[in-house]
């Protein structure tokens, strides 16, 4: 049964007090039903002899939450409350002043009051989420707005996991409803005894009721959200005097921190989103400091001051400002570690320290610091009271790189321009390593590949097929070759060109090293079934004469390794360098290593990164010392750290250094003995018109043996070209050497010139 009625007016004071539908005596009649749906809401009916035929009677605030006015014509239908609706296990209402009050004194609800009254007044009527209505308390009227109608049929069905149907959620109040309270925001109200109740507190401190990370175009950062909101944010949700009666204090600061690129200012920014109330204050680092004498520190306090007189005007019913500081390192570095005569740094965070910590505290702030360098952040800052939840946001894993991958082809694949064949999760299985940043780098990339199928460069004024525009696989393989990870593995060509001929199974003493080697690889990785326990640390030191293929034994196992984290350090890298800068260079890159989860690091000629003479000797110690100091280093918790140096040192130089002590399997790679030479020559067929000439050319190199750099050397140099002709005559070297015929009258002359 429906009718179609003209909006009106109630019929008094008490009636709007009521929260109830006004009708006439025959419009109750021919509805026969004590609730009606005026959708979305639904109200119980009164029969007054007051209000015309044809017309429904509400209040102001009704009318104002229907987004309908006097007169306008509406469907009224009725409404089997009993049989459409649960009793409601839940109510959250958010209460503010019916109408503006000039008095900024705040007005204290005792919650248990509160609610037995609504319940008396109010009992056995339906409420639906974002319903308004008014009720006068001790003289007062005010607005209640349904924040959350919980149910008890709602509350089954969540517990059996079923999926909601997207209709109003409703019930009817019922004596045993537990009602929670909530101020509007800068409403001077003051909820008192609050027990709090399911997700319930003093104020509605998020915008949602659930957090759906992916949403905000958040991936990978699960964990980090849980421990944010924990620490954070779960003491605000309750409410206050059940935090009060607890005897703990809100977190005021907290610091997200890891390498460029991970997410830390989208966490904040999402975060700044997800709170209702003020809007968060951003405050880029850099743009605090000011050359005037205290300007700087003026500028903290004003970061504050909306904080303050919050605080000071509403108590603890105040608002939750949220000051967001990017790269905070730049203004609150280690006090004293800057020297630049003006102090403004020291200043500036004596002046954040007050205003967090100081004997005037805020209980209202959340200050939310962001930087890739905690190292250089002042201590006091970090301690608790401050500063005190510490979130990493490292690198994300590959169910993470899933996660942000389809955030960011969502658009691509909703409009159909992702083609069939891109298949995300072997992306997320090869972008080891790559941040958030870089990801989002590489659909772009990819974008861009699909892009120049369509353009023209000749002609930019020709139409576009929009239809033809696919993301293919070939296009995220392209972006691959061009967009590389930070933390990423050292470039294949790089580790390529310390191994130009390959590995050579030359006899038992290089086998033994390389099967040692990896099966060290294997077993650390855990890429074996029986793996078993893992160390976080393991460092190995080929030692042996220079020329004995240390370097290349190191590339290849790098190689053929599945790290996602490879860096090759040498000498020729740092040229130039002073002694500090090549110790902070080594030590960077061990604490990008230290952010994957698996890495591994290949320190190449040790002698020469110490720059070690043997005249004197001489060599630096503090690059030494910063080595040795490193090796031994465990990385983090859930980081594992393979190191592999090599060094043409002596034994009693190597213990002298105490690098021995330092590694803990070292192996020994020898020079080529004449059955080794043989082997080797064997493989490489480089003397094929005349058997005996291998003999002869092993025999000509004699007992003492050859390292086997200088031998590849060597038969490089007496190679022949394909038309006979000795290769050192040609400009052109060529490579590799197996299957290259060598001349031997040619290779005892190149022999002769070296032993010169």
């Amino acid at each position: 049964m429906s009718a179609l009625l003209s909006i009106g007016n109630a019929p008094d004071q008490a009636v709007a007090l009521a929260n109830v539908a006004a009708l006439s005596e025959e419009d109750s009649k021919n509805l026969r039903s004590s609730h009606v749906l005026v959708h979305p809401f639904v109200f119980s009916v009164l029969s007054d002899p007051r209000v015309p035929a044809g017309s429904l009677g509400l209040n102001a605030i009704q009318r104002r939450c229907l987004g309908l006015s006097t007169g306008d014509p509406i469907q009224v239908a009725a409404f089997d409350a009993h049989a459409s609706s649960s009793a409601l296990s839940f109510l959250s209402l958010e209460i503010g002043f019916a109408k503006r009050t000039a008095s900024a004194a705040t007005s204290e609800l005792p919650a248990d009051r509160l609610s037995s009254l609504l319940v008396t007044r109010f009992n056995s009527q339906v409420f639906t989420d974002e319903q308004q209505f008014t009720f006068e308390f001790v003289g007062t009227n005010y607005v209640a707005r349904v924040v959350d109608a919980v149910s008890e049929q709602d509350a089954i069905d969540a517990a059996a996991g079923a999926q909601t149907s997207g209709a109003a959620k409703r019930g009817i109040l019922t004596p045993q409803t537990q009602i929670t309270f909530e101020v509007a925001s800068g409403v001077p109200i003051k909820i008192t005894g609050q027990r709090g109740g399911p997700g319930g507190g003093g104020k509605q401190l998020f915008r949602k009721k659930d957090l759906d990370f992916q949403k905000l175009g958040i991936g990978g950062l699960e964990n980090q959200f849980e421990s944010i909101f924990r620490r954070a944010f779960a003491s605000r949700v309750l409410s206050p005097d059940l935090v009060s009666r607890l005897g703990v204090k809100h977190v005021k600061g907290m610091l997200l921190y890891g390498p460029p690129g991970t997410g830390k200012t989208l966490i904040a920014r999402q975060i700044g989103k997800m709170l209702n109330g003020r809007e968060p204050k951003i405050c880029n680092g850099p743009e605090v400091l000011n050359k005037y004498v205290g300007a700087s520190e003026e500028n903290i306090r004003n970061l504050f001051a909306d904080a303050e007189a919050d605080q000071k005007q509403n108590g603890d019913a105040a608002d939750l400002h949220v000051i967001i500081f990017d790269e905070i390192d730049a203004i609150c570095k280690s006090r004293g570690s800057v020297r630049d005569g003006s102090g403004v740094h020291d200043t500036v965070v004596n002046q954040l320290l007050t205003k967090i910590d100081g004997v005037d505290a805020l209980n209202n702030i959340l200050l939310i610091g962001m930087t890739n360098r905690k190292d250089m952040l002042d201590e006091a800052l970090l301690r608790p009271g401050r500063l005190e939840v510490h979130i990493e946001i490292s690198l994300p894993d590959e169910e993470g790189r899933h996660q942000i991958l389809k955030i960011h082809t969502s658009k691509m694949s909703e409009n159909s321009f992702l083609g069939a064949d891109v298949n995300l999760q072997s992306l997320a299985t090869r972008t080891k390593n790559y941040s958030g940043a870089e990801i989002e780098g590489l659909t772009k990339a990819a974008v861009s590949y699909a892009f120049r199928r369509q353009l023209d460069a000749t002609n930019l004024s020709k139409a576009v097929n929009e239809e033809d525009i696919k993301v293919t696989a070939d296009d995220f393989e392209e972006a691959l070759k061009e967009v590389k990870s930070a933390f990423g593995a050292s470039q294949i060509e790089e580790l390529d060109a310390y191994v130009p001929h390959g590995i050579f199974s030359y006899g038992a003493a290089f086998d033994q090293v390389y099967e040692t080697l990896t099966m060290l690889k294997t077993r650390f990785a855990g890429d074996s079934a029986d793996s078993g326990p893992k160390t976080s640390l393991l460092s190995c030191l080929l030692e042996g004469p220079a020329g004995s293929g240390k370097t290349a034994l190191a590339c290849t196992v790098a190689k053929a390794s599945s790290f996602p984290f490879i860096k090759f350090i040498s000498a020729d890298h740092m040229v130039g360098y002073s002694e500090s800068m090549k110790s902070s260079h080594i030590a960077k890159i061990f604490e990008d290593a230290y952010r994957s989860p698996l890495s591994m690091i290949i320190l190449d000629e040790i002698e020469r990164l110490i720059e070690y003479v043997s005249i004197g000797p001489r060599f630096s110690n503090g690059v030494l010392q910063s080595l040795l100091v490193l090796a031994k280093r465990p990385p983090p918790k859930g980081h594992r750290l393979f190191v592999l140096a090599t060094t043409s040192l002596p034994s009693d130089v190597l213990t002298a250094l105490e690098v021995y002590n330092s590694f803990q399997v070292p192996q020994y790679v020898p020079s080529l003995r004449q059955k080794d030479i043989t082997n080797v020559l064997v493989q490489l067929k480089c003397f094929t018109r005349d058997v005996g000439d291998a003999a002869k050319a092993v025999e000509l190199i004699g007992e003492v043996g050859m390292p086997v750099k200088r031998l590849f050397l060597l038969l490089d140099m007496a190679r022949e070209d394909d038309d006979g002709t000795n290769a050192s005559s040609s400009s052109e070297v060529a490579t590799p050497l197996q299957g290259k015929e060598v001349n031997l009258a040619r290779f005892m002359e190149c022999l002769t010139d070296m032993h010169k």
